[in-house]
């Protein structure tokens, strides 16, 4: 299971969330990413103001049509860009836990280091690690409060498709298959310890799977990486596998920026790993002086029409490349 805290855009937001035990995300490609990022039976907290609020297990997620009218949170408009959004995509959540606590315990810092290094709130969601799932479990009280029961049985529901035909695209049902999806659907896969003990095999990393844990995007003051790999008790030393993701064919470059992670990170980096559609010779050779292994990505699925994200996550395949 997987923590997460979601950021909530303002207070009447926020207090809608508590009170209905629920979150939703918006039509845009960042609401699907959230939605598809966040399964049944992980954990959740609602960040707002630089605070915590609250620990839920999510027990039911469902996408709903016609989402323009559904209540409780009206439609956002954009001053800037002008454009309206709804929120199609909820998730139905289980209170476990009443809190309200800064980001700047120490408890919050894996998160707080995301959010300072990533600019504020321009993410909809961030991973947290173990540790501060455990931390979290043991601040404020049990939740005792009642909450209103949202009764979406009369509303359709719908499920979340993803095309590479931008021809076929309509929000908020059908979306772009892009990069972001893609690196979803690798944490996911990973997070499965039989795929990730076959990768670590691959890379000729001498760990065992049950140890570790797979997060999404982590920032540092040069960038960020797109999927942590660590320990998730570390003792004495905190080894790390970091992955870049690429849509495409992989370039040196891509070599250059995941070097450059590694060598911020130092000696507790012990693998790091470009995943990409496909690599040239040349990009290889440059592979092997750098250190960097290189990994192929396949998803034998006509992405030109629309599939689900469980159709994707089942037939991913990932190759070493020797």
């Amino acid at each position: 299971m997987a923590y997460f805290l979601i950021s909530v855009s303002n207070k009447t937001n926020l207090d809608l969330c508590i009170e209905y035990a629920m979150a939703g995300f918006t039509n845009s490609i960042n609401g699907a990413w959230t939605f598809m990022e966040i399964n049944e039976g992980d954990y959740i907290s609602f960040l707002y103001g630089a605070r915590a609020y609250n620990l839920y297990q999510v027990e039911k997620k469902i996408a709903f049509k016609g989402a323009q009218k559904l209540p409780p949170w009206p439609p956002v408009t954009f001053s800037m860009s002008g454009n309206t959004y709804f929120f199609p995509f909820r998730l139905f959540l289980k209170p476990v836990r009443e809190l309200v606590e800064p980001l700047v315990r120490a408890e919050f810092s894996y998160v707080a280091e995301n959010l300072l290094l990533r600019g504020g709130y321009r993410r909809t969601h961030f991973q947290a690690d173990q540790t501060t799932l455990q931390a979290v479990s043991q601040m404020g009280k049990l939740y005792s409060k009642n909450f209103h029961e949202f009764k979406y049985e009369e509303y359709e529901p719908f499920e979340l498709m993803f095309t590479k035909n931008r021809g076929l695209i309509k929000n908020p049902e059908v979306f772009l298959f892009q990069e972001l999806i893609l690196q979803s659907t690798i944490r996911q896969f990973l997070s499965k310890s039989d795929n990730l003990q076959r990768l670590l095999t691959a890379v000729r990393v001498n760990l065992q799977s049950s140890s570790l844990e797979v997060l999404g995007e982590k920032a540092f003051p040069e960038g960020h990486i797109d999927i942590l790999i660590k320990e998730s008790v570390p003792i004495g030393q905190s080894r790390k596998v970091i992955i870049e993701v690429k849509t495409g064919a992989g370039s040196q470059n891509d070599i250059d920026q995941i070097k450059s992670y590694v060598d911020e990170i130092s000696e507790e980096c012990i693998r790091g790993i470009l995943i990409a559609s496909k690599f040239s010779n040349k990009v290889i050779k440059y592979a092997q002086e750098k250190n960097i292994f290189l990994i192929t990505y396949n998803i034998p699925s006509d992405l030109n029409g629309v599939v689900n994200f469980s159709q994707i996550l089942n037939i991913l395949q990932l190759n070493s490349v020797t």
